[in-house]
C-alpha cells in the first residue's frame, strides 16, 4: 500500500500504522488485490483493503482506448468509491455490508478501506446453499431493494448489472443463438422501462455474500455495479449462482414466495408497505425476462457454462416467444 493511502486509512481509525498479514483475493485480470491488514493502537484490531491498480496502455493487452471490458472496470471502481461514500450507510441499516472508513486515488490507483466481516462475525463462505441459506440472502436482497426503491442511483450506474446490454456488445455480436439475438434489445427495454425500480447489487451472487457464524445473518460485499434497476435482476442472478437447472424447477416459486414475503415486511419497515402489491405484480412478471437477459449474455460470453441449462433455455425460449407473440 502506498505511504499515502496508509496515512489516510490510519487518520480514519485513530492507528500509529497497518501492517499486512494475508491477501484475501487477487482482483479481475490483475487489478490489484485486496488485504487484510493488522491495525496497530486503532479502533479496530483489522481492516479489509481494497487496493485497485489500472493497468495503463504498455502493460494492458488491447490498450484502454478500444477496450470496452477496461473501460468498465475502471467505471466499475469509480462507482463503488461513489456507492461507500455516498449510499452505503443507509443500506447498512437495513441490508449489512461492511462499514466504510476510508476511501481514496492517486492517479491510477484507488484506495478502498473496509470492516473486516470476519471480526464482525460474518466469518463464513458457502460454495454451495441449503434452503436456509438462500433465505436470508434473499431477505438481504429483499432489505436492500426496499430501502432504495424509488431512488435515483446518481454517481452510480444508470443500470445495475455487469452483463446489461449497453455494456456487452460483443458477447451479442457472437451469440448464434438467433431468436435470442433478435429479442435482446426489446428484452433490454423492458427491463429499463419497468415502473418499480429500485437500486440492484448487480453482482448478488452466492460467492458475495458472507454469513454469520450462528447461521442468522448475511453481508454483502462488492459494489462494483450497484445501480438502479428491477430487484429480479439480482433474485434471478442469485438464484442461478446456488442451483443446478432440477433444483431451479423445483424451487422457483418456494424462493420467489420467500422473496417476496421479505420484500413485504422490509417495505412495511420503511414506510412504503402500500406499493407492495404493485411491486410484486410487476416484479414477478419481470423475473423470466431477467432471467433471460442473464442468460443472453452468459450464451455469448461462455456458451458452455454450466449455468447454460435446460430450466435457463426454457424461461427463455418461453420469453421469446411471448414477445413474438
Amino acid at each position: 500500500m502506498k505511504d499515502r493511502f496508509k496515512e489516510k486509512v490510519c487518520r480514519a481509525l485513530g492507528a500509529s500504522d497497518l501492517r499486512e498479514v494475508s491477501m484475501i483475493q487477487s482482483l479481475w485480470s490483475g487489478y490489484g488485490k485486496i488485504a487484510r491488514y493488522e491495525v496497530l493502537n486503532g479502533g479496530v484490531d483489522t481492516v479489509v483493503v481494497k487496493l485497485v491498480r489500472l493497468p495503463n496502455e504498455a502493460d494492458h493487452p488491447r490498450g484502454w482506448n478500444t477496450d470496452l471490458s477496461h473501460e468498465r472496470k475502471v467505471r466499475s471502481y469509480d462507482v463503488e468509491t461513489c456507492w461507500y461514500g455516498r449510499y452505503a450507510e443507509q443500506a447498512g441499516d437495513v441490508a449489512r455490508l461492511p462499514k466504510c472508513f476510508a476511501t481514496d486515488s492517486e492517479g491510477a490507483e484507488v484506495m478502498i478501506a473496509l470492516e473486516d466481516l470476519d471480526a464482525a462475525g460474518f466469518l463464513e463462505r458457502r460454495t454451495a446453499a441449503d434452503l436456509g441459506d438462500m433465505r436470508l440472502c434473499l431477505e438481504w436482497l429483499a432489505a436492500f431493494h426496499a430501502s432504495f426503491l424509488g431512488q435515483e442511483p446518481e454517481g452510480l450506474w444508470e443500470n445495475g448489472t455487469y452483463w446489461h446490454l449497453d455494456t456487452r456488445p460483443e458477447e451479442l455480436e457472437v451469440l448464434d443463438d438467433l431468436p435470442l439475438k433478435a429479442a435482446a434489445s426489446e428484452i433490454d427495454r423492458i427491463l429499463k422501462e419497468c415502473r418499480w425500480k429500485s437500486f440492484v447489487h448487480g453482482d448478488a451472487k452466492l460467492a458475495n455474500f458472507c454469513f454469520r457464524g450462528d447461521g442468522k445473518g448475511v453481508a454483502a460485499v462488492d459494489f462494483q455495479y450497484v445501480g438502479g434497476g428491477c430487484g429480479m435482476k439480482d433474485v434471478a442472478y442469485f438464484i442461478g449462482s446456488c442451483l443446478n437447472d432440477t433444483d431451479c424447477e423445483r424451487l422457483e416459486d418456494t424462493l420467489l414466495d420467500l422473496y417476496f414475503s421479505a420484500l413485504r415486511r422490509a417495505l412495511d419497515a420503511c414506510g412504503k408497505g402500500d406499493c407492495f402489491s404493485e411491486v410484486e405484480l410487476e416484479w414477478r412478471a419481470m423475473y423470466p425476462i431477467a432471467w433471460t437477459d442473464f442468460h443472453r449474455f452468459l450464451k455469448g460470453w461462455s456458451p458452455g457454462h454450466w449455468k447454460v441449462h435446460s430450466y435457463s433455455e426454457r424461461l427463455a425460449r418461453e420469453v421469446v416467444s411471448g414477445l413474438r407473440g
